[in-house]
């Protein structure tokens, strides 16, 4: 908002014409008869054009319904990845080079060592929290999509 750029009015006017185009468009929730908690995240290590900086997203699912999902800009250029992230979680010898990370993490590595949480690297054309932090083609958009449980209410059926 401080420095608008050419660039930002087309990825404004996009998005509207996306908007425009999706007016039925929705999240069905279902009862699976289940409560697992199955979460998703990503990073574009250094994606944005302009300031080299990456965008973060991630996606939470309980019993298969999506219930929370964001993506955000980081405030600092990353020198890692989401994949970076699961290999400190689940390598339980300390670094020197981790000692900045907060208890948070620390917190998530017992839960992992435990088997309370369970991480895994999941391959980019199944990767839901991909739609938060990438462009994609269509075909692969509007896959994602479905997978996150979105549907066009106003589509024949």
């Amino acid at each position: 908002m401080h420095a608008p750029r050419t660039t930002h009015l087309q990825a404004v006017k996009r998005i509207l014409r996306y908007l425009k185009g999706s007016p039925g468009r929705g999240i069905l929730m279902k009862k699976n008869g289940n409560t697992n908690i199955i979460g998703y995240s990503d990073a574009d290590w250094a994606g944005c054009t302009v300031d080299r900086k990456s965008t973060t997203g991630y996606c939470t699912f309980v019993g298969g319904n999506l219930v929370t999902w964001k993506n955000k800009k980081q405030n600092v250029i990353a020198g890692s990845s989401a994949e970076a992230a699961i290999h400190i979680a689940a390598n339980p010898v300390f670094h020197e080079r981790t000692k900045h990370i907060e208890a948070d993490c620390h917190f998530v590595r017992e839960k992992v060592q435990s088997n309370i949480i369970r991480t895994a690297f999941i391959r980019s054309n199944k990767q839901l929290a991909d739609v938060f932090t990438k462009g994609l083609s269509l075909a692969q958009f509007e896959s994602l999509l479905s997978k996150l449980g979105s549907i066009n209410i106003l589509a024949p059926a």
